[in-house]
């Protein structure tokens, strides 16, 4: 028994030291500093073009949207009455993001109450806050509580540094946008609080305009993992 125990332990143990190892050789490549950006006329001015390019006035004005995050988490949010409907496995959850303590939760069909059902409604909301972000983090940067300032990164290529003062799972999180020629994000540069190595990037790929107009973007790359948003759609 000790023999078997011993060859576990030793194999478990190599594991460790490989993702050690892993960690280290990607945290000397990619962390970065957060920069330090110029807020200002001309910030708010590189915003309003992404803005503008992304046609936020569609955006602005529909009403639902839905989709699937990586095939485990669905949603459909009706914007106007900041309500959303989140499931996942057998997990219904009618979120009220207002008032989350009024959301209703179902499990395999079965109404859930008392304090089962404020862990549901409160990893409802986490999800929430994280999956719509990387469908909708683009239109998010004149929300309140967003500070906006041009900065450039270790390499020297400028963009838009939008840091979350306040609202979502992880206020202080910052992104440092990038833009193509036409004024539409490429993607973004991350320091957040869940990710221990600072500016990772972040790809904005497959742009698809939904049936109300609003362009979403539906990949992102980051480091060898694919974070792709499914089943995207819009209607008021």
């Amino acid at each position: 028994m000790k023999k078997p125990l011993k060859i576990l332990g030793k194999f478990i143990l190599g594991i460790l030291v490989t993702l050690l190892i892993l960690f280290a050789v990607v945290y000397l490549k990619y962390n970065e500093s957060l920069p330090q950006g110029s807020k200002g006329a001309e910030a708010d001015a590189m915003a309003t073009k992404m803005l503008t390019a992304l046609n936020y006035d569609a955006y602005k004005n529909t009403r639902y949207l839905s989709w699937t995050f990586r095939g485990d988490h669905h949603y459909v949010w009706d914007k106007d009455q900041y309500k959303v409907v989140v499931s996942w496995y057998d997990v219904k959850v009618n979120l009220n993001l207002k008032t989350p303590t009024t959301s209703t939760v179902m499990v395999d069909g079965k109404n859930i109450t008392s304090e089962e059902a404020s862990n549901y409604i409160e990893k409802a909301h986490s999800y929430f806050n994280n999956d719509s972000f990387w469908l909708v983090a683009p239109y998010k940067v004149f929300d309140e509580g967003v500070t906006r300032s041009i900065a450039s990164n270790a390499a020297g290529e400028k963009g838009l540094l939008v840091t979350y003062s306040s609202g979502g799972t992880t206020p202080g999180d910052s992104y440092l946008w990038f833009l193509d020629e036409n004024d539409r994000p490429k993607g973004y540069q991350m320091w957040v609080d869940i990710i221990p190595i600072g500016g990772l990037y972040a790809s904005w790929d497959n742009w698809q305009t939904t049936e109300t107009g609003v362009p979403l973007s539906s990949l992102h790359t980051l480091l060898i993992l694919d974070i792709d948003l499914q089943n995207i759609k819009t209607w008021n």
